[in-house]
């Protein structure tokens, strides 16, 4: 039962890769053709002429073609998949950073939320809008899905300009759980039932049980979790793999590197959720941070920079290839839409429709849903922790601010969002630093007037 898959920004070898690999472990997708597009052809003409090798040497039933014709691509697309950036990641990704902190606007990471988050949405969502106007026009029916970030502030303003599109965000931070919970518990992944829901990155366990017994996980949780993390160890095992692979050895892989680190650091923001909230969070400092005002004095920012470091030298140095084995989440939804499963898939990213009671109808929340040939729906959180709620609420000003913003290609309102983050605590350095901002990255900001 073939139908047609659009991967955007697939001259990304990692994402393009890993996204076929999945494809291709799949039961339900054989006969699918797919489709390759990316603005930039040398890279998308690598991607093209890997995956089409492999198609042939492994005698796939796929077809796969690539184009840099983003509407000749989407013509009689069903599933559309979006994971792009734009220009130097890691260089504009160093301004948003360290330009708000050097005017005294303390942050961590920046990249999703904090002033940092708020730049790089402003650069990625316009693109982003263009590439949902031509689905909405070309394939309507489309189920678009998203990988690209900031996720929540992406998702809650494209469904603010395109409220009848079917695009969900996708993030595979809650995989975090299948990793700690058995260690911490004691009992296979399997015997659990869990619910985790917020903000993509500031999100939280709310709900966790055993099916043997039927009984309650949490007090075991909240009970057994800090023991498991451990001291806040330093990242030295982080450094000496750095060192490695600038001597010209091969990395490893994240999860092999956690291995190797025992207990990981950048959990004292974590520790601090645990503690006051009692609600486990599903990530870890160098994410959570990003969003609650006194984050950077609490976090474990050492950590958060090496392994940073890490990560973009690990990026760079990567050689990706196609496995045929599962990475993301993306096609046991496609599977369900097909097949109307009706499997509940853990977290995704949607307009807010009551999941999390209290919290605007236009926010993007991450929260499980039910997957049928319908769509994705959410599922209500009843009694969804009020002390974590009241951080989420944090979040709400800014990301409506920036979505009129963006839409409206104002300035005016995109000042107004940065002094809405929780993370702007000065005027004069928040004024400064959009200032500066605009003119080190003039080339993606001049829409805003």
């Amino acid at each position: 039962m073939g139908v047609k898959i659009v991967l955007i920004g697939a001259g990304s070898a990692q994402f393009g890769y890993d996204t076929m690999g999945d494809i291709f472990q799949s039961a339900v997708l054989p006969g699918s053709q797919i489709v390759l597009h990316d603005i930039n052809p040398v890279a998308l003409e690598g991607v093209h002429k890997n995956v089409a090798n492999f198609i042939r040497e492994k005698d796939l039933p796929y077809t796969v073609s690539a184009t840099i014709d983003r509407r000749e691509a989407l013509k009689g697309a069903d599933f559309c998949v979006i994971s792009i950036e734009v220009g130097d990641r890691f260089a504009l990704w160093d301004y948003d950073w360290h330009m708000p902190m050097h005017f005294g606007l303390n942050q961590v990471m920046g990249e999703n939320g904090g002033p940092g988050g708020l730049f790089h949405a402003l650069r990625i969502i316009p693109p982003i809008l263009d590439i949902c106007a031509d689905i909405q026009a070309i394939c309507p029916a489309a189920t678009v899905i998203n990988y690209s970030n900031p996720m929540t502030k992406i998702c809650t303003t494209v469904h603010r300009k395109f409220p009848d599109l079917k695009f969900v965000g996708l993030c595979h931070e809650i995989s975090s759980l299948e990793e700690h919970l058995p260690g911490i518990l004691g009992t296979p992944f399997e015997n659990l039932t869990l619910r985790a829901g917020g903000l993509n990155h500031f999100s939280i366990l709310v709900e966790a049980g055993y099916k043997d017994s039927g009984k309650d996980a949490y007090p075991d949780i909240r009970a057994k979790a800090p023991d498991y993390f451990g001291e806040f160890l330093s990242l030295d095992v982080v450094i000496r793999e750095l060192k490695r692979v600038e001597a010209g050895s091969t990395p490893m892989s994240e999860p092999a590197l956690r291995a190797q680190a025992g207990k990981w650091a950048e959990r004292r923001i974590f520790k601090i959720l645990l503690e006051q909230y009692g609600c486990l969070p599903i990530t870890s400092d160098s994410h959570l941070g990003e969003y609650i005002a006194w984050a950077h004095d609490a976090a474990d920012n050492k950590a958060v920079m090496e392994f940073w470091l890490y990560y973009r030298q690990w990026l760079a140095e990567a050689r990706p290839e196609i496995e045929i084995k599962l990475h993301e989440r993306v096609v046991p939804i496609m599977e369900g839409i097909i097949t109307d499963s009706g499997y509940e898939e853990a977290a995704v990213n949607l307009p807010n429709e009551g999941y999390i009671v209290d919290l605007p109808s236009f926010l993007a929340v991450e929260v499980p849903a039910i997957v049928t040939r319908n769509g994705l729906k959410g599922i209500r959180f009843e009694n969804y922790p009020k002390g974590f709620k009241a951080l989420l609420s944090g979040q709400v000003g800014t990301n409506d601010l920036l979505a009129d913003a963006v839409i409206n290609g104002s300035r005016e309102l995109a000042f107004q969002a940065l002094l809405a983050d929780p993370c702007v605590h000065k005027y004069e350095a928040a004024a400064r630093v959009f200032d500066y901002m605009f003119v080190l990255q003039e080339k993606y900001l001049s829409y805003l007037k």
